[in-house]
């Protein structure tokens, strides 16, 4: 049995990534996020955990300190500034500069493992290079890779940067992580709540949007009729608007983007995917809570989150760099 790797977990969102970092060996001791629905559902999962509701600027890390010890800090700073998700929005440089939030985290706590995660574009941010530089002024070996979600397991074709940062200098790369831990594709098939609890409607109705039917008549020109198929009703998309069932989900934002086109006698019905199903998208379950939010937030919610998935592989894989290291010393 490997031991448990406690850890602190910045902009911790709704806890998927911390799900995965349990599933993969880890112990969430402390938590940090500003979106009160966030907090709150990280409690519902993980009641045993510290959650604090507030900006990172406004806590200081040392009041802590001297109360917990963990051996990684887990951080996901805010990426709308850096993703092309935002649209023709300007970019926020307050929202980008909370990755540079977490070096008091760093001072207070000294944990060996730090692991930052974003979105691919975080790499062109002007201050980039000093992030990496401070982080390996503090020790750190820093370990870039772009993970596809979608190789580990998850139902969802998501590629995010991970920094994993070791002060003991150990090297981890996307090939050497796919090597030891790459899992079998998942379809979005495997996410669709097939029961019919949840209604469909005609997608010839007085209403529809054109480009919305647009999509779907490409689709059904490629699939053929009575073939159930994923458009994409809100958002830019470069592949045509529409995916089959027979691949991971494209990548789930924040909002409610993806409609199912499935079939009653021949004719076309629509609805959107469901919170229960986005879910199933990040690589996690129904036993994950989501709370009484409305829909639009637990939308939110999952757009925002890491896929479990990921965060458990990497635990995973930092358990068996540690082993290598120390074999009696992390065993129990």
């Amino acid at each position: 049995m490997l031991k448990t790797l406690s850890f602190i977990d910045l902009f911790c969102g709704g806890g998927f990534g911390a799900r995965g970092a349990v599933s993969g060996g880890g112990n969430p001791l402390l938590a940090l996020d500003a979106w009160d629905l966030a907090v709150e559902t990280y409690r519902a999962n993980f009641p045993e955990a510290t959650v604090l509701h507030e900006r990172i600027e406004n806590i200081d890390p040392f009041q802590y300190s001297g109360l917990f010890k963990p051996d990684v800090l887990l951080t996901s700073p805010e990426c709308t500034s850096h993703s092309i998700a935002r649209g023709s929005k300007p970019g926020n440089e307050k929202s980008r500069e909370t990755a540079i939030g977490i070096f008091p985290w760093i001072e207070a706590f000294n944990p060996r493992w730090v692991i930052v995660e974003n979105v691919n574009r975080m790499k062109l941010w002007d201050r980039h290079e000093e992030l990496l530089a401070t982080l390996e002024d503090y020790g750190y070996t820093v370990n870039q890779m772009i993970l596809n979600a979608a190789e580990f397991g998850t139902p969802q074709a998501r590629k995010r940067l991970f920094m994993v940062c070791d002060r003991e200098g150990s090297v981890m790369t996307g090939e050497s992580l796919l090597k030891a831990h790459k899992q079998t594709i998942q379809s979005a098939r495997s996410i669709i709540d097939w029961s019919g609890r949840f209604k469909s409607t005609p997608l010839y109705r007085i209403g529809r949007a054109k480009s919305t039917l647009e999509r779907a008549e490409r689709a059904i020109d490629s699939l053929g009729r009575n073939i159930p198929f994923l458009i994409v009703y809100y958002g830019t998309d470069y592949a045509g608007g529409w995916q089959t069932l027979d691949v991971p989900l494209r990548t789930v934002t924040t909002i409610d983007r993806f409609g199912l086109v499935t079939w009653l006698n021949d004719v076309p019905m629509l609805r959107m995917l469901q919170p229960s199903e986005l879910l199933k998208a990040m690589g996690t379950n129904e036993t994950h809570l989501l709370p009484a939010g409305n829909r639009r937030d637990k939308v939110k919610l999952c757009g925002n989150g890491v896929c479990s998935p990921v965060t458990e592989m990497i635990f995973r894989e930092i358990h068996r760099i540690m082993e290598s290291e120390y074999p009696v010393a992390v065993a129990v």
